[in-house]
Order: C-alpha cells, then sequence, then structure tokens
C-alpha cells in the first residue's frame, strides 16, 4: 500500500566549494600547479595577474582606456547568443604545411617493455608456428619480477577454452624451457630457487666457488634459505671459506630478473618538490609556501564589466538571460576556485607553523633525539582544525629544512615511557634498535629478546612483541635470518 507524508530531517552535507576546498587540501605542490593551469583553461573569467587596485579618479592613462576597449571588444554577450548552425566546411582551415603533417607523424618512443623484450628474442628462435603462439602466451603470463606463477595445467585450459588450441603439459614445458634459455637469466622461472639455479647454470662451471653454489641451492636450498649454514658444512664437508665463497656467487644473483626492465616512468621516480621551505635565520624560523611555480589569480574584468552592464538590462530576451546567467557562473566558479586555493594556503601554513612549535627543538639542529612524540590530535587541538583536515595536510607533503627535506609523516610518531616517567618518541627507539642490529655480530645476531633486554638496560620499558614489530617495520629480518660466516 502506498503513502504518503511529510518528515523533517536534519541533514549535515558538504557545499560544493568544501569539497573543492578538501580536494584542493590534499594535493601537493606539483599537482596545485597542473589543477590551476587546468582551471585557467577550463574558466574563461579566471585569469593569471594581481587583483587590480582602485586607481583614483583622474590618475588612468589613455592606454588603459585603450586595454578596457579591447577587453570589451573581445568579450561580447553575442559569443554567447549567436547562432551555432555554421556549416563544418567553414570552420576547417587548410594552413598546414607538408612539413608540419609529416612531423605530427613521426612516433615518440616510450620505452622498450620487459615483454617486448622477451617477444623479440622468441622470433629469433628456430620454432614451428603452434609453438609460437604457445611462447607468447606464456610470455604474457609472466610477471614484471620474471616469473611465471600460472601452473601449465591451468595454462593448457586457457589455450583451449579461450584460443581454440589443443596442447599438453608437455609441449608447454619445452616452449618454456627455451623461454628460459632467453635473457635476462632466471626470466621464466616458478619458483625462486628455479629462478637461482637458471642463473648459476648460466654462469662459469670451472670455478669451484660456481660449482658448490650449484649443488647448494640445488640439494641443500631449505637449508640455505634458512641459514643453517651448520648443516650444509657439515653435510658437504667443506669449510666456511669455501661456504663463503659459494653464498658470494648466490649473492651476485638477482632474484627479480625482470626488474632490470622495469617501468622508467614509474611514480616513484619522479623528483620530491617540497611543499613548504623552512629556513634558520639570526631572528628565527622563516617558513613559507613553496609557490614559485604557482600564478597568481585574478577574476577577469572584462568579464566582471560585461556581466554589471548586461544585468542592468531590464529588457532581455530569453538567450540574453541564458547568456548572462553562464557568465555569472563561470564569474562564481571562478572566486570559489580563488577563494578556495587562499584558503587552502592558509591551512597549510597554519598547520606546519603548529608542527613547527611542537618540534621547535628538533628544527634547530635536526637531531632526532629532540623529536617529541606527535599525533594527528595534538596538531588539530592546536589549530583548532579537525583531525581529518590535518591529515590531509600531512599526506604527501613534503618540508625543505637546512639539514634536508622530510615528509610531513616524518614528524608524527607515537610516545613510550622511561623509567623515570619521560616520553619519548618511538623514532628514537627504532633508531636504538637500527644501531645495535647494525653492530652486531653477524655470526650470532641479536634475537628479539636480547634486543628487549638492552633496551630495558638503557631504561625503555618495552615488551618483546613490540620490539619484534618496531623490528619488522624497519624492514629488518629475524636474527636467524641475518646471520652470516
Amino acid at each position: 500500500m502506498l503513502r504518503q507524508k511529510l518528515q523533517q530531517k536534519l541533514l549535515q552535507k558538504l557545499s560544493p566549494q568544501q569539497i573543492q576546498m578538501i580536494k584542493l587540501l590534499e594535493v601537493p605542490t606539483l599537482q596545485i600547479e597542473e589543477r590551476i593551469k587546468k582551471e585557467l583553461e577550463e574558466n574563461p573569467a579566471l585569469e593569471e595577474g594581481v587583483e587590480d587596485e582602485e586607481m583614483a579618479p583622474g590618475t588612468e592613462d589613455e592606454d588603459q582606456y585603450e586595454e578596457n576597449d579591447k577587453d570589451q571588444e573581445e568579450f561580447t554577450l553575442d559569443d554567447y547568443i549567436e547562432d551555432d548552425d555554421i556549416p563544418d566546411y567553414r570552420l576547417q582551415a587548410k594552413n598546414t604545411s607538408k612539413d608540419d603533417e609529416r612531423r605530427a607523424e613521426i612516433p615518440f618512443s616510450v620505452g622498450y617493455s620487459f615483454h617486448e623484450h622477451l617477444e623479440s628474442q622468441l622470433g629469433l628462435r628456430d620454432l614451428t608456428e603452434k609453438q609460437k603462439v604457445l611462447g607468447e602466451y606464456i610470455i604474457g603470463n609472466i610477471d614484471e619480477d620474471g616469473y611465471l606463477r600460472r601452473e601449465l595445467a591451468n595454462i593448457v585450459d586457457d589455450l583451449a577454452f579461450l584460443q581454440n588450441i589443443e596442447t599438453t603439459e608437455q609441449e608447454l614445458e619445452e616452449v618454456l624451457k627455451i623461454i628460459q634459455d632467453l635473457e635476462p637469466a632466471g626470466v621464466g622461472a616458478r619458483t625462486l630457487k628455479e629462478c637461482l639455479l637458471l642463473q648459476i647454470s648460466k654462469r662459469d662451471k670451472t670455478q669451484p666457488s660456481a660449482q658448490l653454489a650449484h649443488i647448494i641451492l640445488e640439494s641443500y636450498f631449505e637449508e640455505f634459505s634458512k641459514r643453517h649454514y651448520d648443516k650444509i658444512v657439515t653435510r658437504l664437508n667443506i669449510t666456511e671459506n669455501e661456504l663463503k665463497a659459494a653464498i658470494d656467487e648466490v649473492l651476485k644473483l638477482n632474484p627479480k630478473p625482470g626488474g632490470v626492465y622495469s617501468d622508467p616512468f614509474n611514480k616513484s621516480s619522479q623528483p620530491v618538490i617540497p611543499d613548504f621551505i623552512l629556513e634558520l635565520t639570526e631572528d628565527g624560523f622563516d617558513l613559507h609556501l613553496n609557490s614559485r611555480n604557482l600564478p597568481e589569480l585574478r577574476l577577469s574584468s572584462a568579464y566582471n564589466e560585461m556581466l554589471q552592464s548586461y544585468s542592468r538590462d531590464k529588457s532581455q530576451k530569453k538567450e540574453m538571460r541564458d547568456a548572462v546567467q553562464f557568465v555569472k557562473q563561470k564569474i562564481d566558479s571562478a572566486r570559489w576556485f580563488i577563494d578556495a586555493i587562499k584558503q587552502r594556503q592558509n591551512t597549510l601554513l597554519l598547520t606546519m607553523n603548529a608542527i613547527l612549535e611542537y618540534q621547535k627543538e628538533y628544527f634547530v639542529e635536526g637531531d632526532e633525539t629532540k623529536l617529541k612524540p606527535m599525533i594527528l590530535k595534538d596538531v588539530a587541538e592546536m589549530t583548532g582544525f579537525d583531525i581529518s583536515t590535518v591529515s590531509r595536510v600531512a599526506n604527501s607533503k613534503f618540508i625543505q629544512t637546512h639539514f634536508g627535506i622530510f615528509p610531513l609523516k616524518f614528524f608524527f610518531s607515537e610516545g613510550l615511557q622511561t623509567d623515570t616517567g619521560e616520553e619519548v618518541s618511538t623514532r628514537e627507539i627504532k633508531r636504538i634498535l637500527q644501531d645495535c642490529i647494525d653492530n652486531e655480530e653477524k655470526r650470532r645476531p641479536l634475537t628479539d629478546e636480547r634486543l628487549t633486554e638492552i633496551l630495558q638496560e638503557k631504561g625503555y620499558q618495552i615488551a618483546r612483541r613490540t620490539v619484534a614489530k618496531y623490528r619488522e617495520q624497519l624492514n629488518i629480518p629475524v636474527a636467524r635470518l641475518r646471520k652470516e660466516i
């Protein structure tokens, strides 16, 4: 049964201006430059330049009047209400030369991909048509690291269903052996063990260390991966020096052969552009935004004057009213964008100034021991912003100091109390852990239990599981995997 009734609800929704502000607050300096350029292209009511100051009567020169007249001639409402039914042939111009057309056809190289490199080598082998098809399909299933992580039985089913090709695992194995003989060495392997064996087999087998490395990888790979060197020495009846030479041969191998042909345009290779610049002067800190490439924005005076003049005309046709509404929307959009940019800069500076005040001792010398525990809530309370706003400011932003460039997230860390009740940053704990592991005896590396005891002796009340968590955050393996001969 359909019923109608009135109901009042109190909802909280973000306005378009607030949404725009939130999006602009997240992006770093490099992307904000692109965003401003895009807005300048899309909105004709927005232009570069400093806002014009009002000039006193009688001080304007004739050139200013001539410029305003030109602007009025350039932008008129007739541009928006004229008839659009113009034949296409009248909008096309044949003013390009043959040289321009030939230049446009020149292709640009974007690099040589890993899979293209394999396919080009495969084309040089003496294969049947079926083997070529199978080989190309296998290469297509090889990942960026150079491994074939899909089972051959599944590939047989794929070829049958997708390409209507009947084959067997034995045929695929034969083609895979050919692919594994391509460069780089180790490509097409299904496991790490197979990858290393493919590479070591192409080395000079007359060297005793290479021969021993091949035996260890083939017969004692599990003991080798778990660093049980004593078992390998006993079972092979070799000396520690011979084992060390064999391990050195293995360390020369590449566990990810496809990484050599990684994407050269990867985002991780892009240079870091700081959003803030901090300078230490005699009078104190000088903090400012990195806005060298950010243009000044203003409203188009021509559009503003055009809107005012035509808005005073009361006798308007429907087309004229639509055009006036269009211009008004563009001016409002430009004004919103300018206000959002100014608000973004103000929010960034207020947040960074709060971080600077909180970590003042650290920014003087850059000593990590002076870095205080700080979380997003601390900065939010100092600035009066919401925690989500502080999080957006700290995300993907960098600051340039007199001792290096750091991401803003670097200055945030949790706290830990010592025996004396003093609260220290967890980054200090991690630094002590790193120093202990760097200076440990590699034959008998420090276990997590021993690291916990060392920290407790220094006055840091910490549990073993916390030490293990910090060690993993530092990308340091367990003691057994750090053992060396």
